[in-house]
């Protein structure tokens, strides 16, 4: 039986390469990103090569609008796809839903940024201090300064 290569095609020596957690996510939320509008299931596919499954391309359309990080529109007997959040947006959003999946936010949190380079922990804290102010990129509409 012959193996097959990273794009899954036959006949290459090498084996499938398993995706890391979140990469299709990614890709997916940079293809609507690359969209000219909103877009269909089947855009998205053509987009990531066409070697996904079309229900697989849903379920991750699915999962992404659950996250709020994606929207979708009826559109006849099917549904048109658009970007809300960035790839930062997705990571951050990650990052919130582990934090929030812990007992100790304080322990995590403190671990977290004592395990920070230097020049991330500086970033942290000018972002901070700008949210403080009320007009930086972390105040949401709503939320106190």
């Amino acid at each position: 039986m012959g193996r097959q290569d990273k794009s899954g095609g036959p006949g290459a020596d090498t084996p499938a390469r398993r995706r890391g957690q979140g990469e299709l996510e990614a890709q997916v939320l940079s293809a609507l990103h690359e969209a000219p509008g909103p877009v269909t299931a089947g855009w998205v596919r053509e987009r990531l090569g066409g070697n996904l499954a079309y229900t697989t391309v849903i379920t991750i359309l699915t999962r992404l609008q659950a996250k709020g990080v994606v929207t979708r529109e009826r559109a006849g007997r099917s549904f048109t796809w658009t970007a809300r959040s960035d790839e930062a947006g997705l990571a951050a959003h990650r990052m919130r839903r582990v934090l929030d999946g812990e007992a100790d936010r304080e322990a995590v949190l403190a671990s977290f940024v004592s395990g920070l380079p230097p020049q991330d922990e500086e970033l942290l804290r000018k972002l901070l201090q700008e949210t403080e102010g009320g007009d930086g990129p972390g105040c949401r509409e709503g939320q106190e300064s």
